[in-house]
């Protein structure tokens, strides 16, 4: 069994906002385009199960996937985005909401984090519906499952898989746009690693092609 963890593809947000959990935020040309090419990667793939965040820039890319396989998108609330205090503002070093002492408060503790939804939670969460995705598809005699979320969860509950420190740099994250972390089971039910690829690389954002 394979649980494929696809993280959704570019949203159109000019203005750099750190749109989290908030409804309404839409994939870009390019993202509707990324999402097109996973689902044609994804066509060669024994899918039993298609489960994702409820937020429209996850549902919006899972639509091609659903459309190509001929199978129903269920909407699994465990792959939300992580939740964030400083969302719908500005988001950046030097340039957002970061650069005002008001918002420090909030940056004591990169455990927690103290920000927003502490990592341990998330990679509950995940495992929750990783294994709900996993089980789905084996009901309908599949070997695969697709979960469509974010980056943030899908980062932490790998760490989590390879006994990386949940502590870490954003910048340092392995999970490009609409790139694909599949998590591995033995024959026993068990978790035997992780691997990650990007099957739309070539239309990356020359910044997030490194990430």
């Amino acid at each position: 069994m394979r649980v494929h963890l696809l993280r959704h593809g570019q949203v159109e947000n000019p203005n750099n906002i750190l749109y989290g959990r908030q409804p309404g935020w839409s994939l870009s040309l390019l993202g509707k385009e990324m999402a097109e090419g996973v689902a044609s990667w994804s066509q060669s793939l024994d899918i039993g199960a298609l489960h994702v965040s409820p937020l429209q820039r996850a549902q919006e890319t899972a639509t091609p996937i659903a459309k190509a396989h001929g199978i129903e998108i269920t909407t699994d609330e465990r792959l939300i985005e992580a939740a964030n205090i400083f969302e719908g503002k500005p988001f950046g070093v030097g340039d957002g909401v970061l650069r005002h002492p008001k918002s420090w408060r909030y940056l004591y503790n990169p455990w927690r984090p103290s920000w927003g939804e502490p990592y341990v939670d998330q990679v509950n969460r995940m495992f929750q519906a990783i294994f709900a995705a996993r089980d789905a598809a084996q009901r309908k005699g599949k070997a695969e499952a697709i979960c469509v979320s974010h980056q943030l969860p899908i980062w932490i509950v790998r760490s989590a898989i390879e006994g990386r420190a949940m502590i870490h740099d954003p910048r340092r994250r392995e999970c490009s746009l609409c790139s694909i972390t599949t998590i591995h089971f033995d024959d026993a039910g068990m978790i035997s690693g992780t691997s990650y690829q990007e099957p739309v690389k070539h239309l990356l954002p020359v910044k997030n092609k490194k990430k």
